[in-house]
């Protein structure tokens, strides 16, 4: 049997394709897919590529970074209040801790969540345990800048 890392019910994920760090992440064993929090999404038919805005600050979507990934499919999602909405997805590399994956990831308005990413069973199939008691148990808790 594969040994399994052990995470915690928080964690942060690094996205190195997209050029996204310390993305704060909700591991949530109730949700089938993953999902990323994502503005703006512009389709370039011709090239099959995505491009999107991601806001690394929740409390300041004035600071956006731009990133462009292929798309791999477009998929209707159930979301947590039970709408049903067409989304599309993408792969990307993963970072946590000490692991590295491929991670299939929804793209939608996360807003009005606490995390800009929700970590869903596809993606921890066979690489993690999760623990629920605690947070930040293979990576570091983001610290947003105080306000003065």
């Amino acid at each position: 049997m594969k040994e399994k890392i052990l995470v915690g019910a928080r964690e942060t994920i690094d996205l190195p394709e997209l050029e996204l760090f310390e993305v704060a992440t909700r591991i949530d064993t109730g949700a089938q897919t993953s999902s990323l929090h994502v503005d703006h999404i512009s389709e370039n038919k011709v090239t099959g590529m995505l491009d999107f805005e991601f806001h690394p600050d929740s409390h300041d979507v004035t600071k956006t970074i731009k990133c462009s990934a292929k798309i791999v499919d477009r998929k209707r999602i159930k979301s947590s209040n039970g709408e049903k909405e067409r989304r599309y997805i993408i792969n990307t590399l993963a970072v946590m801790g000490e692991l590295t994956w491929t991670v299939r990831l929804s793209l939608t308005d996360r807003s009005s969540m606490n995390h800009l990413m929700l970590l869903g069973r596809e993606a921890m199939k066979g690489e993690m345990l999760v623990d629920p008691e605690f947070s930040y148990l293979v990576s570091v808790e983001k610290i947003s800048p105080s306000v003065e």
